[in-house]
């Protein structure tokens, strides 16, 4: 073997450089543990805001496929003064005359009645309750069910009784349905008869008690004229189910059926369509939680680069005894740069391991099906290797220029 063989030194092996690189680690925990906390902390806190983001579109893309895109709805417009521009009282029946059209259910929001839990309540603290008079067909239209009780039918429908929507029961305090059970609308007793589920396509239900149009009409004074004589009030709302191919071609005669005389005072809508595009713009908001998590991971990087300065400044002896046992310079630059990458890595494996467990626990609390994309986990993990890399590099280049004597010296 020649001299020159002999004198060139070992290389180190990939085992050998993450032994040596996790000395600093494990002789110094609390200081990389607190390191690594910053690098866990914006890692968690992006892979958190991927993961629910994603949990929650699938969970209202899944909604919406359960309910149907077929769902369409007709509600009253303005008229040039911006007035309300009401809908002609045989307007559900002319929508029910075209052809693609499977079912049809009304509603029609009563003016000048509220319900309280209480007649004691005082008459302005209306808790953004609205009363309507709803068609019997409505639950089917709407794709919702009767959560307690039991809704209006042809009975109950001409006689003081109410469905509570979801979030109306909730804010009055009212979970179940007990006999003789009564909430104070339109200034008299009505008896409840049912609590609705939520209505992921028609949320103005929600915040409503129903009554029959025969009660609205009798009770509650709702009423129009018609050819001269007075006769139940006209629909604010009329949802209009579709057959699914046929959907746009609906769409497109709904407001020249509803309103012949003055089409453009009429509001067409898909319900299904706005729910899609509120998914769509809540993941734009993504984008402010996503800076704080690349804030955070910043403060992170800063502080693993302070540590990994101290690091070398404390460990000069163990620098200068490498050099003088014939570690090279890239040997040295390449522990330190080592270092900094696995202390790294510990926290962004941390870090993913607590973003997906929040993910997990939030989207199963809200029944949505879990969700993380791999762009959110991966690219977390790749963001600490690449924070550590850039972190290190110049605590690593500072430990490998440092002279064996020099160190040795004031070590």
């Amino acid at each position: 073997m020649s001299a020159a063989t002999a004198a060139s030194p070992a290389r180190l092996s990939s085992c050998d450089l993450a032994r040596v690189a996790s000395v600093g680690l494990r002789t110094r925990r609390l200081r990389a543990s607190l390191s690594a906390l910053g690098i866990a902390i914006g890692v968690a806190a992006i892979v958190a805001v991927l993961g629910l983001s994603s949990s929650s579109q699938a969970g209202l893309l899944a909604e919406i496929d359960r309910l149907g895109t077929n769902l369409l709805t007709v509600s009253e417009g303005q008229t040039f003064t911006g007035q309300p521009a009401p809908l002609p009282l045989v307007a559900p029946a002319m929508v029910r005359r075209i052809g693609a059209v499977l079912s049809v259910a009304d509603i029609a929001q009563v003016p000048n009645a509220s319900v309280y839990r209480s007649r004691l309540i005082p008459g302005v603290d209306t808790n953004a309750l609205t009363v309507q008079a709803a068609s019997l067909n409505l639950l089917g239209a709407v794709g919702t069910t009767v959560a307690r009780g039991r809704y209006l039918n042809a009975a109950t429908a001409a006689e003081p009784v109410t469905v509570l929507g979801a979030a109306a029961a909730a804010r009055m305090g009212i979970d179940r349905v007990y006999p003789g059970e009564r909430v104070w609308l339109g200034g008299q007793w009505f008896y409840v008869a049912g609590i609705l589920r939520p209505a992921v396509l028609a949320p103005e239900i929600d915040d409503a008690a129903m009554v029959g149009y025969a009660a609205a009409e009798r009770y509650l004074g709702y009423v129009s004229q018609r050819d001269g004589r007075r006769t139940t009030g006209s629909p604010t709302t009329i949802y209009v189910r579709a057959r699914t191919g046929q959907v746009t071609a609906v769409q497109s005669v709904l407001a020249q059926t509803a309103n012949p005389e003055q089409p453009n005072q009429v509001n067409v809508s898909q319900p299904s369509a706005a729910l899609v595009a509120r998914a769509e713009a809540q993941s734009a908001l993504n984008g402010l939680f996503l800076g704080l998590g690349a804030v955070a991971l910043l403060v992170g990087a800063v502080g693993v680069a302070n540590i990994m300065i101290i690091s070398v400044l404390e460990r000069r002896s163990e620098i200068g005894l490498r050099r003088a046992l014939g570690a090279t310079r890239g040997q040295i630059r390449a522990q330190f740069l080592s270092e900094a990458i696995m202390l790294t890595l510990l926290g962004g494996v941390i870090g993913v391991a607590v973003g997906v467990a929040a993910t997990i626990v939030y989207a199963s609390t809200r029944g949505w099906s879990v969700v993380v994309p791999t762009a959110a986990w991966a690219g977390g993990i790749g963001a600490a290797v690449a924070i550590g890399a850039v972190a290190g590099i110049l605590p690593a280049i500072r430990a490998a220029r440092m002279s064996p004597t020099e160190s040795l010296r004031t070590a």
